[in-house]
């Protein structure tokens, strides 16, 4: 079996790059044009990072999501990876056609961040063109026999998940059996969102005790995303940091706080805020 493309490449600058100070607004938008690749490289990143929602700005990103010139000799786009991660940061709906378009690029990492960023920027427009990456890796509606590596499902899941896809859970079922722990975990999630069945979020709780640290680092971020209660106790107790235990438990606490009919806060919402408190 081939191995899956690494879930998390590191895109952003290091060194002097990386503190922000040697940019303005206008330097940056006006690098996204420029003769230097690695300035152009730079700039996207910087723009994403800081926010800078400018009307030039997703002009200038949209743009670089069909450069040709920054190219990795495996094929990569550097450029549009970045440009695609900005994009969703930046919230700006305009990105959204183009970010579809994106899911039809060669490089895996392209694919990835325009998922990403679709979630990010919540339009549901995009639901077609993510379900039907998702039929890469299925025969009706089963895992293909040799599993399917060379889309960034994971992703896919949990935007799918977080745009409320309703009508795709058929497709998106058979993934909890996926070899992949990390795309079992994403199916979870989204079938979660998807349902409202409890049976899929303490799969995630259960998760958070295996062996690998990584693996109970990506399940503290899926139940934050899905708000689930009842794994509170869970999450404090999980062996992993406590920064990402609180980043988990805040999760918890934004659902409580913003799905509660109620001015006062809710006991779940209590217990959530004891846990952070155990935990500083």
């Amino acid at each position: 079996m081939n191995s899956s493309p690494q879930k998390f490449e590191d895109l952003s600058p290091t060194g002097d790059f990386a503190n922000g100070e040697s940019l303005t607004v206008e330097q940056a938008i006006a690098n996204l044009e420029s003769a230097d690749l690695g300035l152009r490289f730079y700039a996207a990143w910087w723009l994403g990072r800081f926010r800078i929602g400018e009307a030039a700005a997703v002009t200038g990103l949209i743009k670089a999501l069909e450069d040709e010139a920054d190219r990795t000799p495996e094929g990569g786009y550097p450029l549009r990876r970045n440009a695609a991660r900005a994009l969703g940061k930046l919230g700006d709906r305009q990105a959204v056609i183009p970010l579809i378009r994106c899911l039809d690029c060669s490089d895996f990492y392209v694919r990835e961040a325009a998922a990403q960023s679709l979630e990010m920027l919540g339009d549901p427009v995009c639901i077609p063109a993510l379900s039907k990456l998702l039929q890469v890796g299925l025969q009706g509606e089963q895992l293909i026999s040799q599993p399917d590596l060379s889309q960034p499902y994971e992703a896919i899941l949990e935007a799918l998940g977080t745009l409320r896809a309703t009508e795709f859970i058929p497709l998106v079922k058979p993934f909890l059996e996926h070899p992949i722990e990390l795309v079992q975990y994403a199916a979870a999630r989204a079938m979660y969102q998807l349902t409202q069945e409890p049976v899929y979020g303490e799969r995630l709780v259960q998760a958070l005790a295996g062996e690998k640290l990584q693996l109970r680092r990506a399940v503290l971020a899926d139940l934050g995303a899905i708000g689930y209660l009842p794994a509170a106790d869970a999450i404090a107790q999980t062996l992993a940091e406590n920064s990402l235990k609180l980043i988990s438990l805040k999760g918890l606490l934004e659902h409580q706080v913003n799905y509660t009919a109620t001015s006062t806060l809710s006991a779940g919402a209590l217990k959530v805020m004891n846990l952070m408190d155990s935990l500083l």
